[in-house]
């Protein structure tokens, strides 16, 4: 979450999660009503929110963190993407170094604007899917994702869990089946076996939120920081 716990420390821990091997990083955009998001994520917004984090905010970290020559992924709710008009926020992206933009609450079907601004400026559209998505919506979502698909491993919020149920890894192959396109497996993902199903399953990587940002409200920095790198390591080490 961009600005958790402080805008500070939130670039210094994205920097090390991308020194530690991921492979791309997802920088949320605070919202107040984060409906897809579990507690962690949701009292990390709040957190952003209470030191004056603004999109402005989290465009400027992206500019920063593109130092680091990997993907960044904006996820941010459409509120903040409405009131500043989908063609000023495609070209903060752009000039921020920014890759792509995952919107959890831009239904596909209501989405031609966006995309339509999106490709005039080579930006990456990333929509989700979820276990009871028909196989004829995934298909269309995948036509409109030109980053990858996100699939959303279960009924309900993000949040870590020690166990992911069966049917998660029977929709990851269901929907290989569909489309050729990149599959990145979220919701709920925090260890090693999660990683091993999913790609024996058939995704491409996995979506590591929660697990990470639970690791910030330590309130020793140094130890915070340690927690975060060795759980970034142990996952990309099953990859």
């Amino acid at each position: 979450m961009g600005g958790d716990p402080t805008p500070e420390k939130s670039v210094e821990a994205a920097s090390a999660v991308l020194e530690e091997g991921a492979d791309a990083l997802e920088l949320g955009i605070p919202f107040s009503d984060p409906i897809a998001d579990g507690p962690t994520i949701q009292a990390a917004s709040v957190r952003a929110l209470k030191a004056r984090v603004t999109p402005k905010t989290v465009f400027e970290q992206a500019r920063f963190l593109s130092k680091h020559q990997k993907p960044i992924y904006l996820m941010t709710y459409l509120n903040p993407v409405l009131k500043m008009g989908y063609k000023e926020f495609a070209k903060s992206c752009v000039d921020s170094g920014v890759t792509g933009v995952i919107i959890p609450d831009l239904p596909v079907e209501y989405a031609n604007e966006w995309i339509e601004e999106a490709q005039k400026n080579s930006l990456e559209t990333v929509f989700l899917c979820s276990p009871s998505t028909k196989s004829e919506r995934i298909i269309k979502i995948s036509e409109a994702s030109t980053g990858f698909v996100y699939l959303v491993s279960v009924y309900g919020v993000t949040g870590a869990r020690e166990s992911l149920p069966s049917y998660t890894f029977d929709f990851v192959k269901r929907v290989r089946k569909l489309t050729q396109k990149p599959l990145a497996l979220g919701f709920g993902i925090s260890t090693r076996e999660h990683v091993k199903q999913a790609i024996e399953a058939g995704a491409s990587g996995v979506i590591v939120g929660s697990a990470l940002v639970s690791k910030l409200t330590n309130p020793d920095w140094s130890e915070a920081l340690s927690q975060l790198r060795s759980l970034v390591r142990a996952l990309r080490d099953e990859l």
